[in-house]
């Protein structure tokens, strides 16, 4: 009798995950990797918070920390972003990322200016970038647990091998090697990430790997290789997404995977106007079913990778607002992650937690 009434408690427990009180990701995944989500600070006043608290260990500042939003003049600091961010992540023993310490994207006009308006020159920047990373890591050192310290330098043409960003332009690579010694004299104990997108595309996939490789060969302090996951119902394939992380794998380096969403949508890299074939291929049945199974099969293969992966790290918290609304297609809305507008999880949830349920 006591084990048919244990069996009938458990029963009706999984029969209420997913109405109010859902499991939670991190505490099934916690012998596994860690689940972080990025916020912004406003999200953690919200209804969202809760969320926050119940399903993710880790967090990374959606924006907050980038170079433009911290950094905006160049004897000011913004630091009450990131600041509340951490403050929260303490107050709930959660793990922090800090993103992004060098990016071509969201730097601000004057880091490559002078006062007349021209281009510095390579002395100037390098000092500039210096200055800004040691003054960020110094404020959060012993606090944030790991940063991605040099974002997307990888171009994306076949023909070429690094972005042919200011930075480059200006510095050549060496930017890359002197921000990760910069970052690490500020704050030894920080793992450094190099992190990237479309990292599943077989060609970038090579050259992000020989820069990790040959930064690691020349002793330059690299910890791991943050995989942003930016991906769609329809990639990366099972075999593709197996051998991505199988070649990290080889560095014997810390992996991540750092954003996290699969969209609805065929992937696309470049802004565009809305066409109207774009209204015919909103969040159909179809294309929820297809998000449930890629979602099943992303976190079947991350499980078989545990040694390798540490965190997996949602980008955004739920489809009530994502980065991908209005990108890359202006008017668009996109339904990349497991909980919906309402903060309830989605079908795609439960293609993430049945197989460690099965288990409990």
């Amino acid at each position: 009798m006591i084990r048919i009434n244990f069996v009938i408690i458990l029963f009706i427990s999984l029969q209420g995950i997913g109405q109010n009180q859902p499991v939670s990701l991190a505490q099934l995944y916690k012998d596994y990797f860690r689940i972080g989500v990025a916020v912004s600070p406003r999200a953690l006043h919200t209804d969202e918070a809760d969320l926050i608290k119940k399903q993710f260990n880790s967090l990374t500042a959606e924006n907050a920390m980038k170079m433009g939003p911290i950094h905006p003049r160049d004897t000011q600091y913004n630091f009450a972003g990131g600041d509340s961010i951490w403050a929260f992540a303490e107050r709930n023993h959660m793990w922090m990322r800090g993103h992004t310490l060098c990016w071509h994207n969201q730097t601000p006009n004057w880091f490559f200016k002078n006062e007349k308006g021209d281009t510095v020159g390579k002395e100037i920047l390098l000092q500039r970038l210096h200055d800004h990373i040691t003054t960020v890591v110094s404020r959060y050192k012993g606090k944030i647990y790991a940063w991605d310290v040099v974002n997307e330098a990888i171009s994306d043409s076949p023909n070429e091998f690094y972005r042919n960003s200011p930075f480059y332009k200006i510095c050549g690579e060496e930017y890359i090697a002197k921000a990760f010694q910069w970052a690490h004299d500020a704050d030894p104990n920080a793992l450094l990430f190099y992190n990237d997108y479309n990292e599943t595309n077989a060609i970038k996939r090579e050259k992000i790997f020989k820069l990790v490789k040959e930064l690691k060969e020349r002793g330059v302090p690299i910890h791991g290789i943050g995989l942003q996951g930016h991906w769609s119902i329809y990639e990366p394939t099972a075999d593709v997404l197996e051998s991505t992380l199988k070649k990290f794998g080889e560095l014997k380096l810390k992996v991540q995977i750092t954003e996290l969403d699969v969209s609805v949508y065929p992937k696309e890299h470049g802004r565009r106007e809305r066409t109207p074939a774009d209204s015919l291929i909103q969040y159909t049945p179809e294309k929820e079913q297809l998000q449930v199974e890629q979602y099943k099969t992303i976190f079947d293969i991350f499980r078989k990778h545990k040694n390798t992966l540490q965190s997996v790290t949602f980008w955004n918290i739920s489809d009530r607002s994502s980065w991908l609304d209005n990108f890359p297609v202006l008017g668009r809305k996109d339904y990349p992650l497991l909980f919906d507008k309402d903060l309830q999880p989605k079908k795609a949830f439960y293609g993430v937690v049945n197989p460690l349920m099965k288990h409990m």
